[in-house]
């Protein structure tokens, strides 16, 4: 009997063993090639690359889950593609088609052009696909219509024609459809998602749009009512008594005990930093992913449950490279946290100050990432967001120093106007525009000033009100930095720790960008598009001899506030160099 059990047991330990073999070998074609490798790179293959995003795709590689752009699950199957805002162009491989276990495809923002490939329609579990704002010709391909995990679809802003495909219509699980901005023509089926767009330049789609939105106007007036009658809030279920994991489109809905858990009841020992905002704690899943949650301020007040609702959905459709992606969110009648990826290399402002120290290659890397993040946001997103605090403790760094902005989606969402006036100024003391504080009107402008004192930040490896302090400056910071500039005296700015090892001539050149960005005027500043190609090393030495010429003709006007006194109430406050300042709490 015992002989038999241990056969029994020897066998099952067997194939327990050929099991497992064969599951890690699923991917791997005859040859030991793997098939997601495969399909990435007939991607790459197929795309032009001007910034050499996709660099890191190797076709010799056993699997694709340390390349850039590319998001692995636990078991090592690609689940994300995202290459959003990247002057991609080229062409869409269909050998996209052979990523079956892709969960979302983020490809908006760039110049790609050709036919969306039917293939995608195999992607039976994609829940996201962002095409919007490429080049796309032809139909929109039937095959969609098979994706029954699809959630969220933005294909506007492109060149595709011909009807709506009838097999759209029956995906009842979708919660946003986008198709608005393209050449379509035809009827518009009765799409069930209650947020569809469609808007073409073909009269009978433009008609067929009109009485959409009536019916979907009708239908959310009932909706809204029947939620009320049933005392029930769409999507954010607080009460969730059976604990059921709840999402909207790729956000996870986290429970409140679940967090208490992760961040040890949010001890002081896990705190990785303190803002306006609330604090930020580091938690560990109980899968063991580490995760930053920030725990908003007066997360029961009164009328904020619309405006979370708003800016969770917001937030979770701004994804870039360079911005800080939000992973999940958690809501109780008294509490509002968000939940991000947990950032090792900390906050630029924190290595700065740390060992070893980042050198020069790495802080122009930074320059050029947070520049990038800010462009995104200013000019891509839709409706744009405003950060109105940029600062070094607001840029992360990931695992490979990329920098990535962060806090970006608490600030107000604008719609498509010039500027915003708010009713409390929120920043942080050293960093804020002057127009601002005085006016409380921020716009792009605001930002584009932040921008340049991170820079000053990145070449002094001090924060603003340090440096000022350091200076002996006080509120003459910005025209002493003009000074030496035209004394030829960089040198004198530079990082102590950095020694002699920096490119004199890249030093000069971030500093007159530095110098554009904090202009008194905020039409004088450039906008974040043009502060980007002058960090890549296009249009600064027009932009400059441009900007002279202002500050020339400006002496012949009549006579008003120096510099010094314009710029003194920025970093005048020498009891505040302990800390950072905000000056608001949550909106």
């Amino acid at each position: 009997m015992r002989v038999h059990q241990v056969n029994t047991a020897a066998n099952a330990i067997f194939f327990l063993f050929l099991w497992l073999s064969a599951s890690s070998n699923a991917l791997l074609s005859p040859k030991g090639v793997n098939f997601e490798v495969q399909a990435l790179m007939g991607i790459k293959a197929s795309l032009l690359d001007p910034h050499g995003v996709l660099e890191n795709w190797d076709g010799d590689a056993v699997d694709p889950c340390s390349w850039t752009m590319v998001t692995c699950s636990a078991e090592s199957l690609v689940i994300g593609l995202g290459t959003p805002s990247q002057n991609l162009s080229g062409t869409l491989s269909p050998s996209i088609g052979n990523l079956t276990n892709l969960h979302i495809v983020l490809l908006q923002n760039n110049n790609i052009t050709g036919p969306i490939p039917p293939e995608i329609g195999k992607l039976k579990n994609l829940q996201t696909l962002d095409l919007s704002n490429n080049h796309f010709t032809n139909e929109i391909p039937s095959s969609l219509g098979h994706l029954n995990a699809l959630q969220y679809m933005k294909l506007s802003n492109n060149s595709l024609s011909g009807p709506i495909p009838d097999s759209i219509a029956s995906m009842t699980q979708l919660a946003l459809v986008d198709l608005s901005f393209n050449n379509l023509s035809g009827p518009v089926p009765r799409i069930p998602s209650k947020n569809f767009k469609t808007k073409s330049h073909k009269m009978a789609l433009a008609i067929g749009t009109s009485l959409g939105a009536i019916f979907l106007l009708v239908f959310g007036i009932v909706l809204i009512w029947f939620r009320r009658t049933h005392n029930r809030e769409p999507f954010f279920d607080v009460k969730d008594k059976h604990h059921e994991e709840v999402s909207i489109g790729n956000l996870r809905k986290f429970q409140f005990r679940e967090l208490q858990i992760a961040t040890h009841n949010f001890s002081n020992k896990n705190i990785l930093g303190k803002g306006g905002f609330g604090h930020v704690y580091k938690g560990t899943l109980h899968d063991g992913t580490s995760v930053a949650v920030k725990r908003l301020k007066d997360g029961g007040a009164a009328g904020g449950v619309r405006q979370f609702q708003t800016e969770v959905e917001m937030i979770s459709l701004a994804v870039h490279r360079n911005l800080l992606r939000l992973y999940g969110f958690c809501m109780t009648p008294t509490e509002k946290l968000l939940v991000y990826p947990y950032m090792s290399n900390g906050s630029v402002a924190s290595r700065l100050k740390a060992k070893p120290v980042l050198d020069w290659g790495i802080r122009k890397k930074i320059a050029l990432g947070a520049g990038r993040g800010l462009l995104y946001l200013h000019e891509q997103c839709d409706p744009k967001i405003i950060h109105r605090d940029v600062k070094a403790a607001n840029i992360l760094l990931d695992d490979c120093c990329e920098a990535v902005v962060g806090d970006f989606g608490l600030a107000k969402l604008l719609d498509h106007q010039d500027s915003h006036v708010t009713t409390a100024v929120r920043g942080t003391v050293g960093h804020i525009a002057p127009e601002y504080l005085s006016t409380g009107q921020s716009s792009e402008k605001t930002d584009v000033f932040g921008f340049g004192i991170l820079l000053l930040e990145l070449i002094t490896g001090q924060r603003a009100l340090e440096f000022g302090k350091a200076a002996n400056q006080k509120g003459a910071m910005l025209d002493w930095v003009r000074k030496i500039h035209q004394e030829k005296k960089l040198d004198i700015l530079v990082d102590k720790d950095l020694k002699s090892n920096y490119d004199r001539m890249e030093l000069e050149e971030l500093v007159k960008v530095a110098l554009l960005c904090t202009q008194y005027l905020p039409g004088h500043r450039p906008k974040m598009s043009e502060v980007v190609r002058m960090l890549e090393g296009d249009g600064l030495a027009e932009r400059w001899e441009a900007s002279q010429g202002i500050e020339s003709a400006g002496k012949f006007r009549t006579p008003e506030l120096s510099s010094s006194e314009r710029y003194s109430d920025l970093t005048d406050d020498s009891s505040l160099l302990g800390q950072a300042i905000e000056l608001s709490g949550p909106r």
